[in-house]
């Protein structure tokens, strides 16, 4: 596959991946604020609705988890790689991503422990879902974001000045002119 068409195909990826996230928070909302309308004018709200927001909110923390993982956004202490030397930071670096992996991979495979039991259980939500659909989410993700940390592990950091490529994807190599403010 060619580069470009690589670069285009991810780009897509994350737009897909935006898309979805988008959708999600904007029904979390609509939802959520319905069912307070519903219980202040009427007493009550929709009876399927408080589980699926629960539902929603592990969805959309999952994928969110996911996106900042992908775009090198994730929770990080970094305070002392900042004191080593560039090198130093690499491997530092390399070393809390693959043990963010681990730990990822470890609750994708304790995430499908949950999802068999309720598989084999076969109860459903109070929406009527089989529950293993609804938490099939843990391992998934979970797995996803274990494969994204291991490949970040072996990329240049996207947030740390002086170590990011400008091949990275989404940079161009122009700056714009908030970026040319702030080098200023």
């Amino acid at each position: 596959m060619e580069v470009s068409t690589a670069k285009k195909t991810l780009t897509w990826l994350h737009r897909i991946e935006n898309g979805i996230l988008t959708v999600l928070v904007l029904v979390l909302v609509a939802l959520a604020g319905t069912q307070i309308f519903m219980r202040n004018a009427f007493g009550g709200g929709f009876l399927w609705a408080d589980p699926f927001l629960r539902t929603l909110v592990v969805w959309t923390a999952m994928l969110g988890a996911l996106a900042a993982v992908r775009d090198d956004k994730h929770i990080a202490v970094d305070v002392l790689q900042r004191f080593l030397p560039s090198g130093a930071q690499r491997a530092a670096r390399a070393l809390t991503l693959l043990f963010a992996a681990a730990i990822c991979a470890a609750l994708a495979w304790y995430g499908w422990g949950l999802v068999s039991v309720d598989l084999d259980g076969g109860a459903n939500s109070d929406f009527g879902v089989p529950n293993w659909m609804l938490e099939s989410i843990l391992p998934i993700g979970f797995g996803l974001m274990a494969l994204r940390f291991v490949l970040r592990a072996f990329a240049a950091p996207a947030h740390i000045a002086g170590l990011s490529a400008p091949e990275s994807l989404g940079d161009t190599g122009r700056r714009s002119a908030s970026d040319e403010g702030q080098a200023r």
